[in-house]
């Protein structure tokens, strides 16, 4: 497929006001063909409107329907073959391994929600039956479900350009549950952006789907993802990224006059507490471990460790050697684009400028977009006395913590923000004894991992990606796993509708044969009065 430059506003493509800018390889800060063009403000309107349009259609498309859909744009995007593969690269420096391995996960998400809604139970059918002759008033028949809530804007991420951008979880889970959507694409990975799209348009023409189900749309300026998320339309956002970035669309949202959500995700430490057992028996393992980790995608992963802490002593000064040389021998590696970079450079000289830390690991990067591995050591005082500390920076660092005591580790965790993860190593019996450190670690993180490592998130129903605040902008909701649909609808409730005017899952005789909660009880049988 050849790459225009262009945006794509249904089945249409724009060149916006005829302003451009290109993709930068970052391995060698070379830029690539071809430019691509700003979207304009009619663009944005345009494409809104065709969503809005596109939804009175494709709500009422069966499930059936709407799970065919997603997957052809899953065999869509296989059938691009390693020419997205080589784009993705040279866009983002990842490695054609690793985006191989992306573009699995992107797919088979896709086809999971087309299996969630052909089966039918995760649009929560509740129903009540009448009871008429009820003191001393008549019980009403009432019957709730879930339904889509209209166009959703999803913003693509710059360090998953395949698994949360055009086509990813946001899209397929919006997509799922009944929503047309508009992508405002990651300006580090047009290219690849711009052929996950055809796919996608592509798909929408096969399946018979509306045109203005999907819209696609380029820009580097601020503005256009700000008017994306006031325009009356827009039902819904979707956003992976900086808090920065996530809060400025958050707040644009609740300015609104009417306001609506904006799920994202944002900046996590994920913080990892050693135990004194497991500190003791496998303190050269956990740093093997925690380097892994650290590193991984050069650590531009949203669950990358960046706090570590510790109870100070013997073991642990033994962990903070092995950590360090560790460290020092991981090679540096090309950062997704020069924003991040400049970012990562700065947060390594300010951190390690702070009175009381230590650059315990520092190996020496080449120029240009290359991060090396980083690792800084500090006490549990320093720690508290510096919030910053705690701060997420994006790249392969972390801040190994030294608490004084068994209170201090508590006190350093009662301190932290809200994570998506928070991750516990700890041998036999150290999880009864430190029973009061998990309890607080669950009030602040949407993931509790032991023995383990957070990085390498499980696409499955029962995954949480999410957490308190600045994790998310919404701790009930999570962007990977089935349940990750229910972003994008609404509860409605049907009281004492007639049977041909219900929706199929509500309906007496259950034509979908779906699992339902009937008087408080599960069932997929077809029922009658009470």
């Amino acid at each position: 497929m050849k790459l225009t430059g262009h945006n794509l506003i249904g089945d249409a493509s724009s060149q916006g006001a005829g302003t451009t800018y290109r993709a930068v390889d970052p391995s060698t800060g070379r830029e690539l063909d071809p430019p691509f063009f700003e979207a304009s403000s009619a663009d944005v309107g345009r494409a809104m409107e065709l969503a809005s349009e596109s939804f009175e259609v494709y709500r009422r498309h069966e499930p059936s329907a709407r799970a065919a859909f997603l997957r052809e744009i899953a065999a869509q995007i296989e059938s691009l073959g390693d020419d997205l593969i080589d784009r993705a690269n040279r866009e983002t420096a990842l490695g054609m391994d690793r985006l191989r391995g992306e573009r699995g996960r992107t797919v088979a998400q896709i086809r999971m929600f087309a299996d969630l809604i052909e089966e039918g139970a995760w649009i929560g059918a509740r129903i009540d039956r009448p009871i008429p002759d009820r003191k001393p008033a008549p019980k009403p028949d009432l019957r709730r479900m879930l339904i889509p809530m209209g166009p959703v804007v999803v913003f693509g991420a710059s360090n998953f350009p395949l698994a949360f951008s055009v086509a990813g979880g946001d899209t397929a889970s919006a997509f799922a549950a009944g929503c047309p959507v508009v992508v405002k694409v990651h300006p580090a990975h047009p290219g690849t952006s711009e052929l996950v799209a055809g796919a996608i348009a592509s798909a929408a023409k096969t399946t018979g789907m509306p045109a203005g189900v999907f819209s696609m749309l380029h820009g580097r300026d601020p503005e256009l993802s700000l008017a994306l998320v006031r325009h009356p339309l827009t039902a819904a956002v979707a956003f992976t990224g900086s808090l920065r970035a996530g809060r400025a669309l958050f707040d644009a949202a609740a300015a609104r006059p009417r306001p609506i959500p904006v799920f994202a995700e944002m900046g996590s430490v994920n913080p990892v507490f050693l135990l004194p057992g497991a500190l003791a028996e496998r303190g050269r393992q956990i740093a093997q471990g925690l380097k892994q980790s650290v590193t991984l995608g050069v650590g531009q992963f949203c669950t990358k460790p960046g706090v570590v802490v510790g109870l100070g002593g013997d073991a642990m000064r033994r962990f903070v050697a092995d950590a360090s040389e560790l460290m020092r021998s991981g090679p540096p590696g090309a950062l997704l684009h020069a924003a991040i970079h400049s970012a990562y450079v700065q947060g390594v000289k300010q951190t390690s400028g702070v009175p009381g830390v230590r650059t315990s690991a520092a190996a020496v990067a080449p120029s240009g977009t290359q991060a090396a591995p980083t690792l800084f050591t500090t006490d549990g005082d320093t720690f508290l006395a510096n919030p910053r500390l705690g701060e997420e920076l994006f790249g392969p660092s972390a801040v190994v913590v030294a608490a004084s005591s068994r209170q201090q580790m508590l006190q350093i965790a009662r301190e932290l923000d809200g994570h998506l993860t928070a991750t516990l190593h700890g041998a036999p019996g150290d999880l009864g004894e430190f029973g009061d450190l998990v309890d607080v670690l669950r009030q602040k993180a949407g993931r509790l991992i032991f023995n383990g490592f957070p990085t390498g998130v499980e696409v499955c129903p029962s995954m949480q990606h999410g957490g308190p605040y600045p994790a998310a902008t919404d701790p009930r909701t999570t962007s990977v796993g089935t349940a990750a649909i229910e972003r994008f609808v609404r509860p409605i409730c049907y009281q004492n509708f007639p049977q041909e005017a219900l929706p199929p899952e509500l309906r007496d005789d259950n034509p979908r044969h779906i699992w339902r909660l009937v008087d408080g009880q599960w069932s997929r049988d077809a029922i009658g009065p009470c």
